[in-house]
């Protein structure tokens, strides 16, 4: 008996992995799409699904339009948008916490209303919509397109050279709306350099190099490389010489800073493997003083 039991459960294991393995795979009318980048130390994505126009009337006033003004929407196809920051930002000037959230808009012919919601287990049911889980509304313009987007298209755009801020991009159909954000990541570095300097010694040219980078405390950066390149045969390494060299121009010692970039060109043009473009760097260095 025992071994009739089992030999219908492996029976019936077996017809579902034949069963799973042959269904249908078609193409999907709105296929999945991820996009994903790092704003300063924070990461950035957008999980959502890619409704084409396909000859239809999108964004317009009236129920001829597959998505009429003032009416709410899931920003996307199927389970709608989610939107997912791993540190607090600020959104639009609105303080939002790490965490994934849905994306719901409501367009309108100039502005748009841009909502952040809590509840991911709605998808992009708008009839389920709770106003108590909204966490920001807000209004943004919206820019009319010369070429129509086919395909509904989020983007992470505009970051800036600084790595502090960039935009949530949404083109579709003649329509662009770019949400801003801003990161911080100088406390979450300033914590890094104050933990790991003292179990790693690598880690004074790093903490040196962003305080040269970001104005801060330049003696203290000075003291750091100074540290560094005393250890072993540190002192050799032409490149870290020349950010030495850097630092001492930025605190106007322009004497000491000339004196470290010449002996950085002088090992620079002893190595070996060549000098990586430190030569002219450290003489472009000295031809600024």
């Amino acid at each position: 008996m025992k071994k009739t039991i089992l030999s219908i459960g492996l029976s019936l294991m077996m017809i579902v992995a034949f069963e799973a393995k042959s269904q249908i795979t078609m193409p999907q009318p709105s296929p999945a799409a991820k996009v994903e980048t790092t704003v300063g130390l924070t990461d950035v994505s957008i999980n959502y699904f890619r409704p084409s126009v396909k000859g239809r009337e999108i964004f317009g006033d009236g129920a001829d339009y597959l998505q009429p003004y003032g009416t709410l929407w899931r920003a996307g196809a199927n389970s709608g948008t989610v939107l997912e920051f791993s540190t607090d930002v600020v959104l639009a000037g609105n303080k939002i916490e790490a965490g994934k959230y849905l994306i719901f808009m409501v367009p309108g012919e100039e502005e748009w209303e841009f909502k952040l919601y809590s509840d991911l287990s709605i998808g992009g049911n708008v009839g389920n919509y709770d106003n108590s889980k909204e966490v920001m509304s807000v209004i943004q313009e919206v820019e009319e397109l010369d070429e129509k987007v086919e395909t509904l298209t989020y983007q992470i755009s505009d970051i800036s050279p600084d790595n502090t801020s960039a935009n949530i991009h949404f083109r579709w159909e003649n329509v662009s709306l770019k949400v801003p954000f801003e990161v911080s990541y100088d406390d979450m570095v300033m914590a890094q350099i104050e933990r790991y300097t003292k179990v790693e010694p690598r880690n004074l040219i790093t903490a040196a190099n962003y305080y040269y980078t970001n104005d801060k405390d330049l003696k203290q950066a000075l003291s750091w490389i100074d540290a560094y390149l005393a250890t072993g045969n540190n002192s050799a390494q032409f490149w870290n010489l020349h950010l030495k060299a850097q630092i001492l121009a930025k605190m106007g010692d322009k004497k000491e800073a000339k004196k470290v970039a010449e002996k950085s060109i002088e090992l620079a043009k002893k190595n070996s493997s060549g000098d990586f473009g430190y030569v002219k760097r450290n003489q472009d260095l000295i031809d600024s003083l």
